[in-house]
Order: structure tokens, then C-alpha cells, then sequence
């Protein structure tokens, strides 16, 4: 991930655990409806370019709609 990217992204010291969870399953879920092979999905030890990019991008779209739904629903 570059610092482009990195920026994009909360800072993990004020994001909450259950927070955490929220973001990674619904990155799971997206990730998981992009996965077209076995290899993208269980890979190598040493992972694969295509799938590091994907789950980037689905954490990347995770974070998005818990932004989205933070408007909708302020505390």
C-alpha cells in the first residue's frame, strides 16, 4: 500500500475494536465477490499483486460506507 493510499485511511489509534470487525467483514464480503479463482482466494504464503490490491480496495469501500452511514446516523 503507498502513502497515497495510506492517507485514505482512519487512524487505527481512534477506531474502536468492534469498529475494526465491522470494517473487516464487510471488506471480506466485498473482496470475496471479486475473488474469481481458488488462487485468489487461499494464494500463495507470499500472496498475489491482484489480491493485495483487491482487499485494499474493498477496505478502501468499507471505510467509505461506514462514512456514509456515520452521516446518515450521527452519534
Amino acid at each position: 500500500m503507498n502513502s497515497e493510499q495510506n492517507t485514505n485511511l482512519i487512524p487505527s489509534t481512534v477506531m474502536d475494536e468492534g469498529r475494526k470487525r465491522v470494517i473487516g467483514i464487510m471488506a471480506a464480503i466485498l473482496a470475496s465477490l471479486h475473488m474469481q479463482t481458488a488462487d485468489d482466494l487461499f494464494g500463495g504464503p507470499q500472496g498475489s499483486p491482484r489480491t493485495d490490491k483487491l482487499i485494499a480496495a474493498s477496505v478502501q469501500w468499507a471505510e467509505r460506507i461506514m462514512e456514509k452511514i456515520d452521516g446518515a446516523f450521527p452519534k
